[in-house]
């Protein structure tokens, strides 16, 4: 799995589970080719009324999901900052 982690190492969009590192590293190519479509971008409400958002491929799958949110202002807030940090550096931590 992987998390994308805005510039004050707050995770903003956390991947699923994958079965090897390079699915892994498909994944965060995904984000970086996907994060400046403000469609791919799925906005959701929890069952607790939370919103949060998925960030979605071409193809409509999942790419990774936000945390929970307060408010719509701070998940349009992690919207922005998912897009600014998309080619954030890589760090390995296995």
């Amino acid at each position: 799995m992987f998390n994308l982690k805005a510039a004050n190492g707050q995770i903003i969009l956390t991947s699923e589970l994958y079965e090897s590192k390079k699915a892994a590293e498909n994944g965060i190519s995904s984000v970086k080719n996907n994060a400046g479509n403000d469609a791919r971008f799925e906005r959701k409400v929890s069952k607790k009324g939370q919103p949060y958002f998925s960030l979605n491929a071409a193809n409509g799958q999942s790419i990774g999901k936000s945390e929970m949110y307060s408010g719509n202002a701070g998940m349009e807030n992690g919207i922005a900052s998912v897009k600014k940090n998309a080619d954030a550096r890589i760090e390995d931590n296995t």
